[in-house]
């Protein structure tokens, strides 16, 4: 192996709607370099974090029909069971909900939890309350992905936090998606919440660290068969 080839490996991508804001944090460094050397110091710093932030490392996902994998990096904040958001049209029946926290620290990039149909997309303005709250669920910005899989449906949703101002959704209706495919963003610190059908049995706790892609957060079919994985 060459030095070039050890030296990217060693490298993670960048996601695309990283740079313009890599590009901002470098030129402010600059900039206060020329104010006053300690404050580009500083600026160099987050510019570091920023491209920290928007890091898009490959996931090895298990794709076996029936589990649902964790959408976002991040750690398990809630397991509970609630009715889903009306405007999903899931119905009034109770739902596993699975909800997932990011910090500014994790990875940002959005992965689908299952292989399926993208049924709805729907967006819902709101406040930008601590997304580590119950009530963001409901009261949040929010952008909602219906997906029918296996002959049910399950819903994961992008809920803004008390700084994210900016929720990115790369898929549209009607579009397939594999399990552990990108499919969106959000910016900078919120949660994801997952729904699924009464009685999906979890497979994680609250406080537990999940990976975008990678941890299996329940199985719908309630076995334990071979699985396949998927690089991505």
């Amino acid at each position: 192996m060459s030095i070039y080839d050890s030296i990217r490996k060693q490298l993670v991508p960048i996601t695309p709607e990283g740079y313009p804001f890599i590009g901002v944090f470098a030129l402010v460094s600059l900039v206060l370099f020329w104010i006053w050397t300690p404050l580009g110091w500083i600026g160099t710093v987050l510019t570091v974090w920023c491209i920290y932030f928007f890091r898009d490392p490959p996931r090895v996902t298990p794709v076996r029909e029936g589990l649902i994998v964790s959408p976002a990096d991040g750690r398990i904040s809630m397991v509970t069971t609630t009715p889903p958001p009306h405007e999903l049209g899931l119905g009034p029946k109770p739902m596993l909900r699975i909800s997932v926290f990011m910090s500014v620290f994790d990875c940002h990039v959005n992965r689908s939890p299952v292989a399926g149909r993208v049924e709805k997309i729907l967006y819902q303005p709101g406040k930008f309350v601590n997304a580590d709250l119950d009530k963001a669920s409901v009261d949040n910005e929010r952008n909602s992905l219906v997906i029918a899989t296996g002959g049910t449906r399950i819903a994961v949703v992008q809920i803004a936090g008390l700084i994210a101002r900016r929720i990115v959704c790369y898929v549209k209706e009607s579009q397939p998606v594999g399990a552990g495919e990108r499919f969106g963003m959000i910016r900078f610190g919120s949660r994801l919440d997952v729904y699924l059908p009464e009685g999906t049995q979890p497979l994680v706790a609250v406080g537990q660290t999940a990976l975008s892609g990678e941890t299996v957060l329940a199985d719908l079919k309630g076995g334990d068969e071979t699985r396949g994985f998927r690089v991505g």
